[in-house]
């Protein structure tokens, strides 16, 4: 019969023990297999963000060894924005970049930065989202579940395009048929100038236009570039109407069961990537105007004060500050000046 003595047992326990642990260790786990992560955006592949996120990716994947595989599917491949902020919280999709007016129709201060006429330069955008009212918005995000990275990137501030006529003054918007994202915030805001606002996803945009849904759109240079709007519009004004990020979010289901060595790897080359891509939006808006007028597209100027003068006479910053609530709206002043 094998008998065994309190001191070979205790042994074994505590050897048995240590091994349990040393598996539940970030660095044996991080080498344990490849982790698979996809990533989508609603954006096409040439824009300055997936061409800064393909960088990253190859350097997570170069720094891990091979042992982080993030697949990147841009275009609305995965789904509209909706679809992916759904995947997003049941842990069925791991990452994505998403506008955060888009993600206001579930984290209604994701919008905040989005509101008419607030933001008229980078200075206050960046010391805005790097500062307070960034990490307000985080806070926000983290509590349906999601994990916000700490960088946002550059949607830019938006302009309008027309393919009848250009936008020079606030009243040249009545009755305007123009497609905005499903963002509540921008469909109120042009409602109040007496336009038509049509909300329709950004991979249905461009039909949309050329079967004449819609006059117009909104979007930043970048975006009226790489989707091709300039095919089917005559006209862009430059109103800087708004400013939005993109958010690098990741499932809070997901990411909590990544080990923290290899968050901190995505951390790392996520957010050096959203500060170049910051660069790059700024670098490029002239060679954008340069390059769409090449492509057909007449630009012409307007006046902020004007079209914010029209906003402040109806009710939406007042509607806006009940919308977002008072703490926030005293973020938002506190960086943008005060408006309405």
């Amino acid at each position: 019969m094998l008998t065994v003595s309190r001191r070979t047992l205790l042994r074994s326990t505590v050897g048995v023990a240590a091994a349990a642990s040393l598996l539940k260790s970030p660095a044996v786990l991080a080498q344990a297999a490849p982790l698979k992560l996809k990533f989508g955006n609603d954006l096409p592949a040439t824009h300055s963000v997936n061409v800064r996120l393909k960088e990253a990716i190859e350097a997570i994947t170069a720094e891990t060894k091979g042992q982080v595989a993030i697949n990147l599917f841009p275009n609305n491949q995965l789904g509209s924005d909706t679809d992916m902020m759904t995947q997003l919280r049941s842990g069925a999709l791991e990452l994505a970049t998403m506008p955060g007016t888009v993600m206001s129709t579930l984290i209604p201060t994701a919008s905040l930065t989005g509101v008419g006429f607030a933001f008229t330069n980078y200075d206050k955008v960046w010391a805005a989202m790097d500062g307070e009212v960034g990490k307000f918005i985080r806070g926000n995000i983290e509590k349906v579940g999601l994990t916000p990275f700490e960088a946002v990137w550059d949607n830019g501030f938006r302009q309008i395009t027309s393919s009848t006529r250009p936008i020079k003054t606030p009243e040249d918007l009545a009755n305007f048929k123009i497609r905005v994202p499903v963002v509540p915030l921008w469909v109120a805001m042009f409602s109040a100038f007496g336009a038509a606002p049509v909300s329709i996803p950004l991979n249905e945009a461009y039909s949309a236009l050329q079967t004449k849904i819609a006059d117009g759109q909104e979007n930043p240079l970048a975006l009226i570039e790489s989707a091709k709007f300039y095919e089917v519009q005559k006209y862009c004004s430059l109103t800087n109407h708004s400013w939005d990020g993109f958010w690098l979010i990741s499932s809070g289901k997901v990411w909590r069961t990544i080990p923290k060595d290899v968050q901190e790897v995505l951390q790392k080359h996520f957010n050096a990537a959203a500060k170049k891509q910051r660069d790059d939006i700024v670098k490029a808006n002239a060679d954008y105007q340069k390059e769409l007028e090449s492509k057909g597209l007449t630009f012409n100027t307007t006046n902020a004060e004007a079209f914010q003068a029209v906003l402040a006479k109806t009710s939406f910053y007042k509607d806006a500050r009940a919308k977002f609530g008072d703490e926030a709206w005293a973020l938002l002043q506190k960086y943008a000046g005060n408006i309405g």
